[in-house]
């Protein structure tokens, strides 16, 4: 078996497809894309929500149709669309493009089933660093963000000030610790969080782990320890519930807009939900242990260009490509994806031109880091597992914070082989 197909069926697996599935191994490895006789190409993203008669639908056929294409677009769920887009690899029948979750864009690489963009000839020059980031494996770029969405600290602008509590005062670890102390002096709840044993518990501990200048090559360092230590006393001091060991990030919203805590952690995606709570709310960057905001994660998808056997189609998919990462794409993006960033200065300033209330996010996005940067790539979630269920066992006091993220430390190596 071509060795390019054995990786794109060990991809596959990993991604959780039953062997059932990997039947057509003797298939090619470069998709077929659309039917160029009637000008047609194939174009894959997540977001089943948004019917054909949706903006973001309109949206993308008219970057075919300025390309002077057709686009036939199917639409996956993130995880289905990350399963059929190795399988199609696997079997030569790519899409021409495709609009994949930003973790998912090195176990795609990995395979080599993406085209590069210097293969495409497109410019990244403009794309922040920081987001453009989580595109890279081995010194490649493969795709380009169409924009990101991060966390950062909802706060009850209600319950602070009956607190006595001034959230421009919350730049570090000892001054957050303060105003919940205040906070819960005051009769009310501090912060909640999720730290479910699933990907989003990851997600949402990434912020502290790396404000605490942890690395995720190394989850037992003292720098880490510092982080899940932080949690765990907002347990054990009251200032967090013990829901937050079970909560999603959606629950973690529910609850916040019960009214009673000071603070959530939540993203760029609430941002239209936090404007109708029925109290007054705010949003600050999450602090880092010594000040300065912490770099979180970063969500969001990248248009990629999977491999196809006729190059003569690359043209038309640089031209689409082009159409939907302009300035002026970037902004209709983030205004169609509930307030999804753009990834350039220049996008981001137009933004903030239409709505100054998202200078916040701005920021926050551009502090933030991909899940898969430091060349990570297909070893990330093999590692996050073992950060989450860390996290799991030290909140819920099965281990101590040294014996349990020195547990996950051995298990990460023993995944990845380093």
């Amino acid at each position: 078996m071509n060795p390019k197909v054995l990786r794109i069926a060990a991809a596959v697996a990993t991604a959780g497809i039953a062997v059932g599935a990997l039947a057509g191994c003797s298939g090619g490895t470069a998709g077929t894309g659309g039917d160029a006789a009637s000008g047609t190409y194939t174009w894959w993203d997540p977001y089943p929500q948004h019917a054909e008669d949706s903006d973001w639908a309109k949206r993308v056929q008219d970057c075919g149709t300025q390309a002077g294409v057709t686009i036939q677009r199917t639409a996956y769920d993130t995880t289905a669309l990350t399963n059929q887009a190795l399988l199609s690899a696997q079997d030569g029948t790519s899409p021409d493009v495709i609009l994949i979750d930003n973790p998912a864009v090195s176990t795609l690489a990995d395979t080599g089933m993406l085209s590069t963009t210097d293969d495409l000839g497109l410019d990244t020059s403009a794309i922040d660093e920081n987001l453009l980031a989580a595109g890279v494996l081995d010194g490649k770029t493969y795709g380009i963000p169409i924009g990101a969405n991060t966390l950062a600290l909802y706060y009850n602008a209600d319950v602070l000030s009956a607190a006595g509590v001034d959230p421009a005062s919350i730049t570090d670890w000892d001054a957050l610790d303060a105003a919940l102390a205040k906070v819960s002096a005051a009769g009310k709840k501090g912060i909640t969080f999720s730290g479910i044993n699933t990907e989003e518990g990851s997600f949402q501990f990434l912020p502290w782990f790396w404000g605490a200048g942890a690395d995720l090559t190394d989850l037992s360092s003292p720098e880490a320890v510092e982080a899940v230590t932080l949690w765990k006393d907002w347990l054990d001091k009251g200032y967090a519930p013990n829901s937050v060991i079970t909560n999603s990030q959606n629950t973690v919203w529910e609850e916040f807009l019960t009214g009673d805590f000071a603070f959530a952690e939540n993203g760029t995606w609430q941002v239209d939900s936090a404007a109708k709570a029925p109290f007054a709310s705010g949003v600050i960057e999450l602090p880092a242990k010594d000040g300065g905001a912490a770099p979180a994660p970063t969500g969001g998808e990248f248009i990629v260009a999977p491999v196809q056997k006729d190059t003569a189609r690359y043209e038309t998919t640089r031209k689409i490509i082009e159409c939907m990462t302009t300035p002026e794409g970037f902004v209709d993006t983030a205004n169609t994806f509930a307030y999804y960033i753009p990834p350039t200065a220049e996008g981001q300033k137009d933004l903030l031109a239409e709505n100054p209330d998202l200078e916040t996010w701005v920021s926050a996005v551009q502090a933030a880091k991909g899940r898969t940067s430091d060349n990570l790539g297909t070893d990330y979630p093999l590692i996050s597992e073992q950060l989450w269920t860390a996290v799991q066992n030290v909140l819920s006091g099965a281990q101590t914070p040294q014996q349990a993220l020195d547990a996950a430390q051995s298990a990460a190596q023993s995944a990845t082989g380093k």
